[in-house]
């Protein structure tokens, strides 16, 4: 699931958007993404990590996370697609999640040739699962269904 898919939500949790005349801390803060529903192991652990992708280069192999995945793009543009979902690009400035466990992530690499491309993201993990497992070509095939039709060339 992306930022632009219908589980994602924008409300007004208390950081941002406060007006000219609220106080300095209710300004300081905006919100780039809300998403639910979120599903979170019991025990699950955290981790943030820095992507540096020099120009052209296609990202992670087609992969899946234990548990959900908020991406921030720094630098760049990042091709991204989720089973199910068109592939995008995703702007410096953008943000882009995924609700992990049995979903695919078919790429997250430099959408930009000329141009080194870096993101943030934060990754839930499943107790006692990896934060990143590769897709093998055999499920794969067996998933192509899912797979959102590919731009033509």
């Amino acid at each position: 699931m992306s930022e632009n898919s219908e589980h994602t939500h924008h409300g007004h949790h208390g950081h941002g958007g406060g007006g000219e005349d609220d106080p300095g801390w209710t300004r300081a803060a905006r919100m780039l993404q809300d998403a639910s529903p979120l599903v979170i192991a019991e025990g699950a652990s955290a981790m943030t990590i820095h992507v540096q992708w020099e120009p052209g280069d296609p990202g992670t192999p087609p992969h899946r996370h234990s548990g959900p995945a908020f991406g921030y793009v720094l630098k760049g543009a990042v091709r991204f697609e989720l089973e199910g979902e068109p592939e995008r690009v995703v702007e410096a400035g953008g943000t882009f999640w995924e609700p992990g466990g049995d979903a695919i992530h078919y790429q997250d690499g430099n959408a930009l040739d000329d141009e080194r491309t870096e993101f943030v993201v934060t990754m839930l993990c499943a107790p006692g699962k990896p934060m990143l497992e590769l897709v093998d070509e055999a499920e794969l095939k067996e998933r192509a269904h899912l797979r959102a039709p590919r731009p033509t060339a």
